[in-house]
């Protein structure tokens, strides 16, 4: 057989390279688009698609290509960790590449490791494997909605989302409910929608609700600490603050208003002390994601008028410290934050209802043990809300039914 010439070998080079090129077109799109999420910071590691050994054999001189171009390494992984984020069947007998920079892959390592130990000691199950678990998503750059998703595809995990949540409930408590029905019901406009001797419940707009209680026949003494706000969202500040002041109700914090600000409002006080925030937000690097959701809110009118009208709420929640209850609320609860202000931080429950956590250090109110206070999920599936907790949860009390949050704050789920 004849030597190939110089110009005859490098067209077969070319050619050979051509079809590795074209045979791993899919492959290769998909780590491209991994190597720039990798060296934009968004992602900490990275992974290909498995391959057997001698696929990826033919596929390393592009995965090198292409991590040269974005300055990021590569690692071949021939036992990739076990996790309940992914069916592991589709990796057995296969090779990943993980794409990483600096630390993020010594990182991986010591989670392997982890996961190793707990595995030789029969530990490698439950909650500890969903530790595990988390730590791979997060390290892969997801969300926690998103490592709740996969964790619910290929365990028996599922979040309070998987239940759907229909809407909330803020729950208040009076000496003299009355009055505040009246206040509630002439002064603000608000339509009742059900009421007895002990109780009365107010639309606020869709699905958010506000629950008058009697504090007679309740368990509170009524001098429990009003740790909380509710944050009436309307676009109409001056005609509600003009409205307000004829009123005669009782203005903790002055309407401001700064066009260059992430939101405006002022504070008033109900007829037991409860603080109600009227407020509205404007496009802010802070409120990116918050403002979409809200445009597409329909403003629901008071009886004073369509100009008295609101269109969502936030029950603010105060707490000292923020991450237990930050990670309760999108791991347990599968809310997804809407915006974060830094010391206070607000996730979608449903359609018109917000839940947001305030660090007392910061917020109008401060941290109390016990509070006058409740909070209300209306669940479309909640039997088998309960049925879930009472066979994955060795704690079902905390869980099924009414429970006390890592702040003392009762919730409940119907």
């Amino acid at each position: 057989m004849k030597s190939l010439t110089p110009l005859a070998l490098l067209l077969f080079i070319f050619a050979v390279s051509s079809c590795t090129k074209m045979e791993f077109l899919k492959e290769s799109g998909q780590l491209e688009s991994f190597a720039e999420m990798v060296q934009a910071g968004v992602k900490p590691i990275a992974l290909s698609e498995p391959m057997t050994s001698a696929e990826l054999n033919l596929f390393m001189p592009e995965a090198k290509r292409l991590a040269e171009k974005y300055e990021i390494e590569i690692f071949r992984e021939s036992a990739l960790i076990g996790t309940s984020l992914f069916d592991s069947s589709v990796v057995e007998g296969k090779e990943v590449l993980i794409l990483y920079q600096g630390k993020s892959l010594e990182a991986y390592q010591m989670l392997k490791t982890e996961a190793a130990d707990l595995a030789a000691k029969g530990e490698y199950s439950g909650a500890k494997k969903e530790a595990i678990s988390r730590a791979f998503g997060r390290l892969l750059g997801y969300p926690a909605w998103r490592i709740n998703d996969l964790l619910a595809q290929n365990s028996e995990f599922r979040d309070l989302e998987d239940f759907g949540i229909k809407g909330q409930e803020l729950i208040w408590f009076y000496n003299d409910l009355p009055v505040a029905k009246l206040f509630y019901g002439k002064t603000l406009g608000l339509k009742m929608i059900t009421a007895d001797e002990h109780s009365a419940t107010f639309q606020i707009a869709g699905d958010s609700k506000l629950v008058l209680k009697s504090l007679e026949g309740s368990d509170y003494s009524g001098k429990e600490a009003k740790s909380v706000a509710l944050a009436l969202l309307t676009n109409n500040l001056e005609a509600w603050y003009s409205h307000l002041k004829s009123e005669k109700v009782e203005i903790k914090y002055t309407l401001k208003v700064k066009p260059d600000g992430a939101h405006d409002g002022f504070v008033a006080v109900d007829p037991e002390g409860y603080l109600l925030e009227f407020e509205m937000f404007r496009m802010h690097p802070e409120n990116e994601r918050f403002i979409p959701e809200l445009k597409s809110l329909q403003a629901q009118a008071t009886s004073l008028g369509s100009e008295f009208n609101f269109y969502a709420s936030i029950t603010w929640l105060y707490y000292k410290d923020m991450l237990p209850m930050e990670n309760f609320v999108t791991e347990n609860l599968g809310l997804k934050l809407s915006a974060d202000q830094g010391w206070a931080k607000i996730y979608k429950a449903s359609e018109n209802s917000y839940l947001g956590l305030v660090d007392e250090k910061r917020g109008m109110n401060s941290f109390s043990e016990e509070k006058l206070v409740e909070v209300k999920f209306d669940l479309e599936d909640a039997k088998d809300w309960e049925e879930y907790l009472k066979k994955t949860s060795k704690d079902t009390a905390r869980m099924v039914g009414t429970f006390r949050d890592q702040g003392g704050y009762v919730f409940s789920f119907f």
